[in-house]
This record gives C-alpha cells, sequence and structure tokens, in this order.
C-alpha cells in the first residue's frame, strides 16, 4: 500500500459477505506518460524522449570519422559529435552498415549532446516510461 501512495495513487479495499473482496488500486498514469519520437533499428523499434531531442538530421558522406580507441565522431555542420550506432549498442542489425542511410538523432542531457545512429523515424506517440517494477517486483498477483 506504501508503494502505491508513494507514487501518488491509492488502494481501496472492499468486502462482500460470500462474494469476496475487491482490491482496487489507483495509479495517476498521468505522471509516467511522455511525449516521445519513436525510431526503428532493424527489425526493432525505440522511444526517444522529445524532450532531449535537439534535431534529426542524415548525415552526409565522409562526416563519419572513426577515432583509434575512442569510437566515432560525426560532423553536423560546424559541430563534431561523439555517435553510438544503436545497433550495435542493442545487438540489432541495422538495415544498413552505411550511416548515410540512416538518420542521426542529436540527443541532449546535462548540456552534452550525442548523436544516435537510428535507420529511421517512424512517428511521435505519448508513451509510458516510468517503471513502476521496482515498487511492485515482490507484490503477488501484479504482472
Amino acid at each position: 500500500k506504501q508503494n502505491v501512495e508513494d507514487l501518488g495513487g491509492s488502494v481501496a479495499l472492499s468486502s462482500e459477505t460470500g462474494r469476496g473482496t475487491r482490491v482496487r488500486i489507483k495509479l495517476p498514469l498521468t505522471l509516467a506518460v511522455v511525449d516521445g519520437q519513436i525510431v526503428q533499428v532493424g527489425n526493432q523499434v525505440y522511444v526517444l524522449p522529445l524532450a532531449a531531442i535537439v534535431e534529426s538530421v542524415r548525415p552526409l558522406p565522409g562526416s563519419v570519422l572513426t577515432i583509434e580507441g575512442a569510437g566515432e565522431l560525426v560532423m553536423v555542420g560546424e559541430t563534431t559529435l561523439p555517435l553510438l550506432r544503436l545497433g550495435r549498442l542493442f545487438g540489432v542489425e541495422p538495415r544498413s552498415e552505411n550511416p548515410t542511410a540512416g538518420l542521426v538523432v542529436i540527443v541532449e542531457h546535462e548540456e552534452r549532446q550525442t548523436a544516435l545512429l537510428v535507420d529511421g523515424l517512424l512517428g511521435q506517440q505519448q508513451v509510458v516510461i516510468k517503471s513502476l517494477e521496482t515498487h511492485f517486483r515482490k507484490v503477488e498477483a501484479i504482472a
């Protein structure tokens, strides 16, 4: 009960003789909904928070550089950014290994920008991002 209340929710019990007990759990899902950009890598889809996205661009030929021991960088305009290939990060085969066949989504967190290489953008959607597992992992009958 305390875990539910910590999330801003409530638990209500009602009993009826001979019929049983009803447990009603109300959770404020609005706390766990965010606007997201759906991206695709291979046959997988991922959601990036819209608030973290600076821009999306198609990398130009020759704009991706490999630095020995440091990974890949991508030139976007006058800026050089670290490049993470989401396919490699998650062990998913992209449609193409050629970066110019995909899109670079530039994300920002704590004033640091990173370029994420994806196969494409699929649209925007509101999604639930808050993991309730930490609050309910030991509670029976919760899936």
